[in-house]
């Protein structure tokens, strides 16, 4: 019998009822002449396809026996199949097995091929069918496509045709990932079929080894060569000279598949990377042809668009030369605007980094000829538009990267929305608002006025009508794919360039006000303001915001000023291009219709507002940005409510206190709230309904500081409104999103938001929140009494926000005066009622260990002066909590136990009770030893903290204190403050700060101890190696800091032991060499510590010292990096002062070398004395105050020392040192006399003057 071959297509009526027969023929025929035109063309719908299944092949072919019995047979055959799909493969395998050769026959007969053609179909038309319950076992389908493969020789074209469809189609139908055995066998037929098969089988061929290699890249390793090489077969058929379009797709589609990586396994070779990436570029950087229809162009665009987004995210690719950059920002900034109703552009071919803006080539296009017809269509559709797309309207598979219409084709990094996707509530349309925004800088109209010819659809997701639009629909979805491809890609190459590379195309994206009578250059806005489909207005506004992130450094250089120059200084064009963006996203704000794309707006808006710099800036921008959110905030739409609160809490959170932001705060609650269909502002009226649900514990303040109005700050009503009061209204459509929330309450994300915009208030306008001190106090008790943990933690956050903006206006350098202060008394009624109240309990809620660890930065943000007049059991509770909970096991909880103990040590009434020193040393030394880094460096800070006590103590205190502190505590604080000395910068850094006080305070008697002998000679090595290592600088100005500390103790034999001399010497080493003016200043600050001569040894290491402290004042304005000359001065001071400080020490026998650098280098060393002399008052680094009067004291002093050792010298070993420092007494005398200062000069007896 010989096979007829037929053509048929899927279409929604073929299911499972077998192929249609399009035409039949007698005999195989060659049929290269019109398979093209059979296979071509727009794509079908694939029947049962599902929004989360791969997209359906546009075409199948598939060949048919013609005998009318038989068809009917295998239709029986067909639709009496039993539902589950697996039984039904592994029988199909069975009658493949039945028709494998004969022994001795090398291939089948004609009956034989006959019977493959019908099975084939037969397979085809079932992976057709509706998606069943549970797919087929992978090792089935897998069996199934290698004995299909092992039965069709390659010269049987057709079958080898039909052959792949069944590969193509399976593999995508039941998404199996096929194993590395199977794997190499089905590939090898794949790529020796496509070596020797005619070119009309190409496609099929392409299409099967797209789905074989989909995730399967790393297990292709030894096929690459064949694929990817310079001669590879995927090369070869993604060249642009490629004729056949559809083939070209499928090879860019199959390069996109194997650029996909695979967790934990090891990604493409950088040579492949490299091939793909050229293929893609190239591919993005052609024009469509006449030839080729648009839809499948947009599809190859698709293609290689996300091949490049998986060599970006999977291949960690890192574009670091700015060719490569420039090319791929060209031709994504190409595609973002692919299709765009009423815009053509011509992009350059590379985009280079420049500081001024650019402005594209903007072509007429055609679609402006017939604005006026698609005005009026669309707007049509926003009344006849349906919510669903029909099933698999656009489609292929997922494997063929989301070629599809649908607008799922950005994947989840792309669209990840706030909270999820919300279902879209009804508002009204805000252009109305509009109006507001016209007082915008003169000469910006609005962009939706210069570009009349588009109107945004309502519909959901640009869904269009097929029964108005058809293929123009059609082809209007897949161009918006297009640029929602772009957009995904371009984010994802954002996190791939560094910022500052990335800045330096701040101008091809990012809008910036036009000059007179130039165009408004094509960026980002263009398409949030100006394309149809609200996904891919919101995916712009989401790139944007990713530039936006990071950027307050860049922006930072801004500055909004009047001039009058020839050229435009790049200042005063970042600061335009930051009022633009204000402007654009509040025009978007009021244009738009689409609850999603309106949360990415306000989002783009709030990271606009953390990083613009407005004290650089013209007021004006943030009161703009605040009048047009506050209807925003009653939005009937959770995720607009909560993004419109986020907004407001980045501009309370501006570092720089504003007048413009004190303003806003102050306004009248009603101001800007008015009455909408999108609007609910009840809670707006109810001026004081929160304070009447809370129990009154304590007046508030009268007069508070910052609180001009009478009535309290409107944002702080609403959020804690927000916060406590019952909802009013009913629930929204995108509440039935959050089943968890309370009928009662707002939904939980806006009360969370709200509780994080009450905290940031707090932090940056404390003294407009402190007359409410009590009442906000309740607001956080009631939140951490709720059962909702998430509420809980932000409950406690709120409570560390109060006590932190105590505690800052009770530090020594405050400028709050003290009658502005919170008065201790209604701190004490605050913790009072914390401690009373469920603070207690959340300390102990151990499921729930970030709100543990919340609310212990909580009780350790309590004032001291509180604490000390809280009752007796309070105090014992807050101690006994926090040591309970520095044995907790979880990381986060033992390191916050560990600091509030390292706060609490510091309090008057617990540092003396040797007691509590004693339990929080040993509670401090356990964390000391933790596995945790993060415990062990918060154990460290607090070890510094409680050695710093144990020296006031002993200066307070004396000798009780030492006797009653117990002499093996002291030990094992020091050797393991010791071995916390080698661990990292973190730990180190306070470890050496706390080994210098542990020094110091021992007593002869501990020195004397031989168990400490050991520890004291090991603890010292460790501090002067530290010196010299090559750590932070934090932790070498410790280390110094120590060894200054380690200096003052009289009981040390400093100046004998051997390690004296090793001090000293890395000391005098970073004095004059290290980069970091501030370490050096405290080396030089501890070499002048030893109060005596005999501390600092011999007298060639006195003259070392001497020499290093000279060498160092005329190295004090050497430096690489110019931030350091701010601590020049600092430095000269204090090295003047340890030189002093020597000579006022020095025996004879130091004078010579003394002498001999005051001959070689005294002008130099004259005039910084005399500088350090002139500058008067002066505050150095270390935090001390040396006047005029006391630093001429210092230098008469030193000249009497020495007039005294020099008179004791006999004949030419006499020296004048004392005469060259009395020289500068009497130069800084003329020069204060002419200067007509009154300085008392301290005149010395000195016989040589």
């Amino acid at each position: 019998m010989v096979a007829v071959q037929g053509w048929w297509r899927c279409s929604a009526g073929d299911t499972a009822a077998g192929p249609v027969l399009l035409d039949a023929h007698p005999g195989p025929q060659p049929l290269e002449g019109r398979v093209p035109a059979l296979h071509r063309g727009s794509p079908s719908p694939l029947p049962g396809a599902t929004s989360g299944l791969p997209p359906a092949p546009e075409v199948l072919r598939v060949a048919i026996a013609p005998p009318a019995g038989r068809r009917k047979m295998a239709a029986a055959a067909a639709v009496a199949e039993e539902p589950e799909l697996g039984g039904s493969l592994r029988r199909y395998l069975a009658r493949l097995g039945a028709l494998r050769p004969r022994p001795g026959a090398e291939r089948p007969d004609g009956s034989r091929r006959t019977e493959l053609h019908l099975l084939f179909d037969q397979l085809i038309s079932e992976s057709c069918g509706t998606a069943p319950a549970a797919g087929p076992c992978p090792q089935d389908v897998c069996a199934l496509l290698v004995q299909a493969c092992q039965l069709v020789h390659l010269d049987q074209e057709h079958l080898v045709s039909k052959v792949c469809q069944l590969i193509h189609h399976l593999l995508n139908r039941f998404q199996v990932l096929v194993d590395e055995q199977n794997l190499n066998f089905l590939l090898s037929y794949c790529i020796s079929a496509l070596k020797q098969c005619s070119s009309w089988t190409h496609v099929e061929i392409v299409q099967a080894l797209a789905a074989l290699v989909y995730n399967n890249g790393p297990k292709c390793q030894k096929h690459l060569p064949d694929l990817l090489g310079r001669t590879g077969l995927l090369v070869q058929f993604s060249d642009a000279a490629q004729p056949d379009v559809e083939l070209r797709r499928a090879a860019v589609r199959s390069m996109a598949n194997l650029c996909l990586s695979v967790p934990e396994q090891p990604y493409l070779d950088e040579p492949y990377r490299s091939v793909c990436f050229q293929t893609f570029l190239s591919v993005l950087q052609s024009s469509k042809t006449s030839d080729v229809d648009d839809i499948t162009f947009c599809m190859l665009l698709q293609n290689a668009l996300k091949g490049i987004q998986s060599l970006l995210n999977g291949g960690k690719m890192k574009l670091m030369q700015n060719d490569q950059i420039g090319s791929l920002l060209a031709v994504l900034k190409k595609c973002m605007f692919h299709g765009l109703p009423g815009l053509s552009i011509e992009m350059p071919a590379v985009l280079y980094p420049v500081p001024l803006p650019q402005y594209d080539k903007r072509l007429p296009a055609k679609q402006e000829q017939s604005e006026p017809a698609t005005f009026k269509q669309t707007g049509n559709r926003r009344k006849k538009s349906k919510g669903k797309q029909k099933k698999g309207e656009f489609g292929e598979e997922g494997r063929d990267l989301g070629d599809a219409g649908n607008e799922s084709v950005l994947g989840a990094d792309m669209m990840k929305l706030h909270l999820g996707n919300v279902q879209k509530s009804p508002s009204s349309d805000p252009r109305g608002r509009a109006s507001d925004v016209a007082n915008m800088p003169a000469g910006k109209d609005h962009l939706s006025s210069r570009c009349p010819s588009w109107k945004r659809i309502s519909s959901s997701e640009s869904e269009y009508s097929d029964a108005e639009g058809g293929i123009q629909s059609k082809v209007r979805s897949y161009q918006a794919n297009v640029r929602q491809g772009a957009l995904a890609c371009f984010l994802s190459a954002i996190k791939s360039i560094e910022k500052r590379v990335l800045y330096g195309y701040w101008s091809a994206f990012v809008p910036d006000a036009p000059g007179i009578g130039s165009p408004q250059s094509v960026s980002l806005m263009t398409i949030a303001l100006k394309d149809p489909s609200p996904k891919t207005r919101a995916c712009a506004l989401q790139v944007l915001s990713a530039i936006l992130e990071g950027s307050k450094q860049f922006l930072s250089v801004a500055e909004d000023v009047d001039h009058k120059r020839a050229f435009t200084p790049f200042s005063v064009t970042i600061a335009s291009s930051i009022r633009e963006l204000h402007r654009c996203l509040l025009l978007a704000l009021v244009a738009e219709s689409s609850s999603q794309t309106l949360t990415q707006i306000v989002k783009c808006l709030a990271n606009l507002v953390s990083n613009a710099p407005y004290s650089r800036l013209k007021p004006g921008l943030l009161t703009r940005v605040w009048n047009q959110i506050k209807p925003y905030i009653c939005h009937k739409d959770v995720n607009v409510r909560v993004s419109s609160l986020t907004l407001l809490g980045a501009i309370v959170s501006i570092q720089v206190p504003l007048p413009e932001v004190q303003l806003l705060l102050q306004q009248p609650s009603s101001s800007g709230l008015t009455s909408s269909g999108s609007t609910t502002p009840h809670r707006s009226n109810s001026s004081e309904q929160w304070r009447k649900t809370l129990p009154s514990e304590g007046e508030p303040l009268d007069n508070p500081a910052g609180c001009t109005s009478p009535e309290p700050c409107w944002l702080l009503r609403l959020c804690v409104s927000i916060i406590v009061l019952p909802r009013e209204d009913s629930c929204s459509d995108s509440d039935a999103n959050f089943p968890s929330f309370s009928s009662v309450y707002e939904p939980c994300p806006l009360r969370l938001e709200a509780l994080q915009v009450l905290a940031l208030l707090v932090k940056g306008h404390f003294p407009m929140a402190q007359s409410y001190f009590l009442e906000l106090g309740e607001v956080a008790c009631r939140c951490m009494e709720e059962m909702d943990p998430s509420i809980q933690l932000h409950g406690a956050k709120l409570l560390e926000e109060l006590g932190t903006g105590v505690l800052q206006q009770y530090k020594p350098d405050s400028a709050v005066t003290p009658d502005q202060r919170v008065p201790v008394s209604v701190v004490v009624t605050f913790w009072t009622m914390m401690l009373n109240g469920p603070l207690p309990g959340t300390l102990q809620n151990s499921p729930h260990a970030t709100l543990q660890t919340s609310a212990c930065d909580a009780l350790s943000s309590i004032l001291p002066e509180a604490f000390s007049r809280l009752q007796n059991d309070q105090q014992i509770l807050c101690v006994t909590l926090l040591l309970g909970l520095n044995h907790s096991e979880n990381p986060l909880v033992k390191a916050a136990a560990a600091r509030a103990l390292g706060v609490y040590i510091l309090f008057s009434c617990l540092r003396q009770d040797v007691m509590f020193v004693a339990d929080t040393a040993n509670a401090i030394l356990d964390s000391l030893h933790d596995k945790s880094p993060n415990v062990r460096a918060k154990a460290a800070w607090s070890l510094g903290n409680l050695t710093d006590t144990l020296i006031i103590n002993m200066e307070t205190m004396g000798q009780s204190f030492h006797e009653e502190f117990s002499d093996l505590l002291l030990l094992k604080m020091l050797r393991s403050a010791t071995e916390a000395s080698r661990d990292r910068d973190k730990v180190k850094s306070n470890a050496v700060r706390a080994l210098g006080n542990v020094l110091h305070f021992l007593q002869p008697y501990h020195i004397a101890n031989p168990r400490f002998r050991e520890a004291i000679e090991e603890s010292l090595q460790a501090l002067i190696s530290t010196v010299q290592s090559e750590a932070t600088m934090k932790v070498r100005w410790n280390a110094c800091y120590a060894l200054g500390n380690v200096f003052k103790n009289p009981a040390l034999p400093l100046g004998e032991a051997p390690w004296t001399t090793q001090a000293y010497s890395a000391l005098s080493s970073v004095v004059k060499s290290c980069k970091n003016f501030k370490v050096r200043i405290k080396s030089a600050m501890a070499l002048s510590i030893p109060s005596r001569r005999e501390c600092y040894g011999s007298t060639e290491q006195f003259c070392q010292i001497w020499s290093a402290l000279v060498v160092a004042l005329q190295k004090s304005e050497d430096t690489e990096d110019f931030l350091e000359f701010k601590y020049s001065a600092s430095l000269r001071t204090q090295i003047c002062q340890a030189l002093l400080h020597l000579l006022s020490l020095a025996k004879s026998t130091d004078l010579p070398v003394v002498w001999e650098t005051i001959t070689e280098h005294g002008d130099a060393i004259k005039s910084y004395v005399l500088q350090y002399l002139k500058s008067g008052a002066e505050e150095n680094e270390a935090g001390t105050h040396t006047d005029l009067c006391e630093r001429e004291r210092v230098l008469k002093g030193a000249v009497e020392h020495l007039d005294g050792i020099e008179k004791q010298l006999q004949g030419k070993a006499r020296v004048r040192v004392s005469v060259y420092l009395q020289d500068i007494l009497t130069n800084h005398a003329s020069a204060a006399e002419l200067r007509g200062l009154e300085t008392p000069i301290l005149v010395t007896n000195n016989p040589h003057f």
